[in-house]
């Protein structure tokens, strides 16, 4: 379903920009220039998110302040990086990469992708994941704008393919919203701490975001700071499982404002200088830090304490 209404936003802009330089065709450069305008109309906008509502919205943050020159950075990579994943991949690439799950005994990983995306978000991490040996299976998130509890069923399925194929617990990997759903997931069932080796948040708004007072989808609601919906999720978390997870957070994160509220106490606290929300999840260090993490809970045995992690298996299969 995403991948169609990308594929519906992005051909509208095409007809848009197509019809101004058809009825401005007799001035060539006015014509191009209103169709670049149509087309890269995000590029201004995310303008204000790094020069205005960044710097302002981050105030008084324990996240380093970035610097001018990182948030000029991160707003050129934000920009043409959109233009990549929500102009390709998600639209028309969704399918391209299929799940690798044949792999017993390798731990696998679960990718869980975040707001208005889909699995099409993780295909460079999957090509990469598919050379080096590493099993993988990759969720969607549906319905797109459905509540975030909903999205339990979709990790619990993928959780269970993944200790089935490889008999062992699988590590989650999750990008913004998508750290919610597993947190969702993880209090759905009291044993679910049990059947997963860790999680990786990136960029995940534990704590909310002030930009999801602009939304109002039903995820959108439940991602603003302080609401009900996760003051709940917290009320019913245990003091023990945050220990559990590494968070990967950027002072440059354009969509968790502000940025330590993608931290959570007493888990592994990453910080990644000048990356900002969807880059997160191309920057190296990020997918290195996740890999070793799977070869070392791979190595290890069951029930061994790990950072971010204890590491389990799926014998005991509930």
């Amino acid at each position: 379903m995403l991948a169609w209404f990308w594929r519906a936003v992005t051909a509208a802009l095409v007809l848009l920009a197509l019809l101004w330089a058809a009825d401005w065709r007799d001035q060539p450069a006015l014509a191009l220039i209103g169709a670049l305008v149509i087309l890269f109309a995000h590029v201004p906008v995310m303008a204000v998110e790094f020069f205005v509502l960044l710097p302002l919205l981050n105030q008084g943050d324990p996240a380093p302040p970035a610097s001018l020159t990182q948030r000029a950075r991160a707003w050129w990579e934000e920009s043409t990086g959109a233009v990549r994943v929500f102009g390709w991949r998600l639209p028309w690439r969704a399918n391209a990469e299929p799940d690798q799950l044949d792999l017993p005994g390798h731990r696998a990983l679960v990718l869980v992708h975040g707001f208005v995306c889909n699995r099409a978000l993780w295909n460079p991490w999957m090509r990469r994941l598919r050379a080096a040996g590493v099993p993988f299976i990759a969720v969607n998130l549906e319905p797109v704008f459905g509540s975030i509890t909903t999205y339990a069923a979709v990790i619990d399925d993928a959780v269970r393919r993944a200790r089935a194929a490889t008999g062992l617990a699988p590590l989650i990997v999750a990008h913004s919203m998508g750290g919610l759903a597993t947190r969702a997931w993880l209090r759905a069932h009291a044993d679910n701490d049990e059947h997963i080796a860790g999680v990786v948040t990136i960029g995940t708004p534990h704590h909310g975001t002030s930009l999801a007072r602009l939304g109002y989808a039903a995820n959108a609601r439940e991602m603003r700071r302080a609401g009900p919906w996760l003051t709940n999720l917290g009320a019913h978390e245990p003091a023990t499982r945050w220990t559990r997870f590494t968070c990967f957070f950027s002072h440059c994160d354009n969509i968790v404002l502000p940025a330590s509220t993608a931290t959570l106490a007493g888990a592994r606290n990453l910080h990644v200088p000048g990356a900002a929300h969807v880059a997160l999840v191309e920057r190296e260090e990020v997918f290195a830090e996740v890999l070793r993490l799977q070869r070392q809970a791979t190595s290890l045995s069951p029930g061994t304490t790990v950072p971010g992690g204890i590491v389990g298996n799926s014998r005991n299969s509930r």
